[in-house]
């Protein structure tokens, strides 16, 4: 059984999930379900229909939800530390073509959101960076061409 990495904060938002979704949406799902059937023929009842998808769909997200945070390892990177770059770090990079600055900090895969500074360990980025430290160069190959960055800092938060 392959173990998920994922911080702190991810978990806890997993288990926030998994929670609405038992306790709001699960019960909102079977009243919807229940008010259907209560209008008669079921095999033209649209209303029934779309109840019972979405009780497909909500009972797989929670059965993805549910193995998740039972193969979770869960890693908090304010205890870790290190001259090199591994999960849970929090990497400035410098373009070294364009200097322009980015943060990343490197999470697992359910937590990733580059909206949010966050990347996948599994990410070419995140790929690039492991085990390399300060003052590095990096090569990365991204989907609009191959880019070369340089770490500025390395923290752990």
């Amino acid at each position: 059984m392959e173990r998920v990495p994922m911080t702190v904060e991810g978990h806890k938002k997993l288990e926030e999930e998994l929670h609405r979704l038992k306790a709001v949406e699960r019960p909102r799902i079977i009243q919807a379900i229940a008010e259907a059937r209560a209008h008669g023929d079921l095999s033209e009842n649209a209303e029934y229909h779309s109840a019972k998808e979405q009780q497909g769909m909500n009972e797989a997200r929670v059965a993805d939800i549910e193995d998740k945070l039972s193969r979770a390892d869960v890693i908090d990177p304010a205890k870790l530390s290190g001259e090199s770059v591994k999960f849970g770090a929090t990497v400035t990079l410098e373009d070294e073509d364009t200097r322009e600055k980015v943060k990343y900090k490197i999470v697992g895969e359910t937590e990733a959101n580059v909206r949010d500074g966050k990347v996948s360990i599994g990410s070419p980025i995140a790929r690039a960076l492991i085990g390399k430290g300060k003052g590095d160069s990096v090569e990365v190959t991204t989907p609009r061409g191959s880019r070369s960055y340089e770490i500025l800092k390395l923290e752990w938060k």
